[in-house]
């Protein structure tokens, strides 16, 4: 099945004939697609608009008149922005007639807008405009004389006052058409037409996802962020006194953004045109940055005091009550101190690091090569383990790279897109507009998940297949394709090995032997095998819901097959895709930060990989692969990890079976953690290093579609603190090696040296471009966005079929425990909340914790919405606010784990994969019943 893909996405549209025309007196050459505003604007010359906005996703409306241009024989003006030229066509853009009726039109635009002095936005498209034209005042009389401007002030974001509202449906485009949520509509008719959320609900009211598109796009101030007009009198201005690029902290897609400074303070970011974002925000992209100025944060080095007891009983607003205030010099001194203490008393392996996704690259980089330089050891990992480790297990067997194929935005060319086990709506919303756009253009799209999400409403199918049962459901899937000779034969044979063992293997995984398993008929899942099979282009995506299970390698060897048996790799439209989680999951990894591998996914224990490193670096490097992220934690509590260092991550709120990890970091000789707040894990510690936000600091981050981006500070880091980087360094220092690293380039001219991944890509290519997708063939060319066309990265350059079997998730419910609980991440917040629970505008819109259950299971347990219930596993207990849910399963209950006061990882199972070593968050028995509340 093929579609017609996007404007502009046919690479062969640019060997079309250009169409010559004259404008202004000269003769240019439009584009194939291109509209007289478009050459115009690319010449060099200004037509004034309104209501279009040239960034990707927008189409030429041509409602608002600001763009009349003249054009030789014909009678009336033509809107620029929406006329296509024609051969030879003679177009005059500055003729007395096109100027005049330009002019006209602003006046009467302006007659509806407050003065400009007391304008939400003084700086706004339209003004600028309207004062170009000579237009500072209008004859007419405005319609709100007669008309009461409607205000909406509802939502803690953005700000709606449509005295500013000129119709120009700009507002609804953009939800309707680039973020493709459709909220906005334009209602009523005459003098009351105005942009309305919903059924005209309050904004605070409506679905709206909060991703400031409109706001973005609005040309008037009629939306604006709160953050810049005053709340008394509306009064605003989006001008600023400098700007910043850089790139969002947040999901792996990494949306390259521009901070608005003034005052010394972000007060408004806005997306840029970066390759994974097109100018697209989320809510937390746009309205989550007030975190850093956050007065809990650190600004001062903290030394527990003597006895102060460790755990969760700091206020983390006022820290003194169980730390000190000290320098610099002391603070890495007795953190040096105390980590050579146990590495003299206990050997290097009785230490462990656990280095940040959250960080820069080079932060990473430095981060394993001192755990590993200065200790001896490979005890070093990061959040990885907790989300894709799995994942990039199966990849690394299957294809030989942990990396994806191909990136997100190639969902435009595919004809049919599966997504399972992840809800990108929610943890990756704006790789998610590629999807929805995708489906908006006629591909199929497949939402596969237990737990239905908001995705499902632009999918073609939805199959809530039974949790845990991920295997059952894509070996049958497989099995149909074997048994209707649907797979690629051709690139079967040329590209991979393994199949006729396979093939074996599936004979007896029947559609209808396993539909009693997975809770789909077996005619669906036939009909979902030929779908996928006989696609010209099919594309997986998938998230921790594959990945965070016992079987979770399984789960991705599933996936990796089903792709390689239908050739759905290394063509555009095509490939494998693990949306991964943190900003800098991607590069942390690459960069080493994990226990059994060097940079670039070296094997420790292969000793020509060993000599190539020690070569490089001066020091040997153990042979031993080290502990994981949870085998850290056992290892404690057999008192063989004695002590710690911890940067940016937060193992107290993000273990699974947290009270036990609490009880580990409160049995360590000597902790150490580096972080922007007291977070939970920085409770037990013993020295507290503050360190610098994201918006404070120089690096580099890899995002989901191995695109390497440059970050940009854009203020200090506050008090006393310093970037992360500089603190490793010292730290190292005090620890005894010789590092004279000065700058983050340097550190990344290093990484070059050693992981193939980087080869030309550099510091100063970075610097000019701001992206780089890796593997990059040479200096002067892009990146390879799809890879492994010609055949993998293994040996023999074959992708590995292997098979995987129906295996049970370590616990099961049963009558004690009848319910199934699934963890994750919910729009406004991320991991552990520590950003973004002091975000204001984030943590306005979810303040506090709850758990979700379907209507009828709620119904049946007695207990209404919004009571508090008791959610409890073999492991623990908490209590928080039950929520509806209509997309969960009946025997499902959903808590999302950034909320301290209700941990949901004191419930979930520390059971690991044995391949991956990743936790089963994403299943475990519970019980939930109302809270009895005792009497007073």
């Amino acid at each position: 099945m093929a579609r017609a893909t996007e404007s502009g996405a046919d690479q062969g549209a640019g060997a079309q004939t250009g169409i010559s025309f004259e404008l202004d007196g000269r003769e240019v050459v439009a584009r194939p697609g291109e509209t007289i505003w478009d050459v115009a604007r690319r010449e060099g010359v200004t037509i004034p608009h309104l209501c279009h906005r040239p960034e990707a996703g927008y189409a030429p409306d041509g409602n608002c008149r600001a763009c009349m241009v003249e054009i030789a024989g014909e009678r009336v003006l033509a809107a620029s922005c929406i006329r296509e030229p024609q051969p030879g066509m003679v177009v005059t853009s500055a003729s007395e007639r096109a100027v005049t009726a330009r002019k006209l039109v602003m006046e009467l635009l302006v007659a509806d807008q407050p003065p400009q002095e007391c304008a939400h936005d003084q700086i706004a498209p339209l003004w600028h405009f309207a004062e170009a034209q000579g237009v500072a005042q209008s004859r007419f009389p405005s319609r709100f004389n007669h008309e009461t401007p409607h205000q909406d002030l509802s939502h803690p974001a953005m700000a709606v006052n449509l005295d500013a509202c000129i119709a120009c449906n700009l507002c609804a485009r953009a939800c309707r058409d680039v973020q493709v949520n459709d909220v906005i509509g334009m209602g009523f008719r005459g003098d009351h037409h105005r942009p309305v959320f919903d059924l005209d609900d309050a904004m605070a009211d409506s679905t709206c996802v909060a991703c400031g598109e409109c706001v973005a796009a609005c040309p008037t101030g009629a939306l604006m962020p709160k953050s810049i007009v005053d709340a008394d009198t509306q009064i605003g201005s989006r001008a600023v006194e400098r700007e910043v690029d850089s790139v969002c902290p947040y999901c792996g897609v990494g949306c390259q953004i521009s901070y608005k400074i003034r005052d010394g303070e972000i007060v408004y970011v806005e997306g840029r045109d970066g390759p994974a974002n097109e100018n697209r925000l989320c809510v937390k992209g746009r309205f989550g940055f007030d975190y850093i100025s956050n007065p809990q944060r650190l600004t001062k080095p903290l030394i527990r005091r003597e006895n102060a007891p460790k755990g969760l009983n700091i206020d983390p607003a006022n820290p003194l009550t169980h730390f000190r205030e000290t320098s610099w010099d002391e603070a890495l001194g007795l953190a040096a101190e105390g980590l050579n203490r146990i590495r003299k008393d206990h050997g290097g392996h009785a230490i462990a690091g656990f280095g940040s996704a959250k960080g820069s690259n080079e932060e990473a980089y430095l981060f394993q090569k001192l755990i590993r330089q200065a200790f001896g050891t490979n005890n070093v990992d990061h959040c990885t383990r907790l989300c894709h480790a799995s994942s990039v297990a199966a990849l690394m067997e299957g294809i030989g790279s942990g990396a994806v194929t191909a990136p997100f935005t190639d969902a435009l060319q595919a004809d049919v897109i599966i997504v399972i086990g992840a809800n990108p709506t929610e943890n990756h919303p704006v790789a998610a507009t590629y999807f929805k756009r995708a489906a908006k253009a006629g591909a199929r799209l497949i939402v596969m998940d237990p737990r239905g999400h908001a995705l499902r409403n632009h999918a073609s199918d939805l199959v809530q297949f039974r949790p845990g049962s991920d295997v059952a459901l894509l070996n049958a899937m497989m099995h149909v394709i074997v048994a209707e000779e649907l797979y690629d034969r051709q690139y079967v044979q040329a590209h991979t090995e393994g199949f006729d063992k396979l093939s074996a293997h599936l004979a007896r995984y029947t559609p209808e032997a396993m539909a009693p398993v997975c809770g789909i008929e077996a005619g669906r899942i036939r009909e979902l095998a030929r779908a996928y099979a006989q696609a010209e282009r099919a594309m997986i995506f998938w998230g921790m819901g594959v990945s965070q299970h016992t079987h979770g390698t399984d789960n991705a060897r599933c996936l990796i097959s089903l792709a390689l048996m239908t050739g759905h790799v290394g063509r555009p439209g095509t490939g494998l895709h693990p949306l991964r989680g943190q900003n800098n999951v991607q590069g942390a990894s690459d960069a080493g930060l994990i226990p059994m591998v060097l940079p670039d996914y070296a094997k420790v224990s292969d000793p020509a990989t060993r000599e190539r490193f020690e070569a490089l670096w001066g020091f040997a490097i153990d042979p031993q692969p080290g502990l994981t992220v949870v085998e850290i934690i056992e290892a404690i509590h057999r008192e063989e990890i004695r002590a710690m260092y911890i940067m940016g991550e937060n193992p107290a709120m993000s273990d699974p079976d947290v009270a036990h990890a609490r009880e580990a970091l409160a049995a360590l000789d000597h902790l150490v953690v580096q972080d922007i707040f007291l977070t939970e894990t920085a409770m037990f510690a013993d020295i507290v290093l503050p360190a610098s936000a994201w918006p404070e600091k120089t690096g580099t981050v890899t995002n989901t579609n191995r695109q390497v981006q440059m970050g940009r500070p854009a203020l200090p880091p506050p008090g006393d603190a310093r970037e992360d980087l500089a603190i490793i360094i010292d730290l190292a220092r005090h620890l005894g090696l010789d590092w004279d690293y000065t700058h983050p380039r340097e550190v990344f001219a290093e990484m070059a040296q050693v992981m193939p991944s980087m080869a030309n890509i550099s510091w100063e290519r970075l610097e000019r471009e701001g992206a780089v997708t890796y593997p990059c063939p040479a200096p002067d060319e892009p990146g390879s966005a799809i890879v492994f066309g010609d055949g993998f990265p293994r040996e023999g350059g074959r992708g590995l079929f292997v098979p995987a079997d129906v295996t049970d998730p370590a616990e099961l419910p049963d009558e004690a425990f009848p319910l199934v609980l699934t963890t994750g991440r919910q729009l406004e917040h991320w991991h552990t909340g520590a950003m973004t629970r002091r975000a204001s505008v984030l943590d306005a819109i979810e303040p506090g914790p709850s758990a979700s259950l379907h209507p009828d299971t709620l119904a049946r347990l007695g207990i209404a919405p919004g009571e508090t219930i008791r959610v409890e596993t073999r492991r623990g207990a908490i209590s928080l606010p039950a929520r509806a849910d209509t997309a969960l399963q009946s025997r499902m209950v959903f808590i999302p784990f950034a909320y301290v006061e209700a941990a949901a990882n004191i419930l979930t199972n520390p059971v690991l994969d044995p391949y991956g070593k990743i936790p089963e968050f994403k299943f475990c028995a519970a019980r939930v019943a109302r809270e009895i509340v005792a009497a007073e």
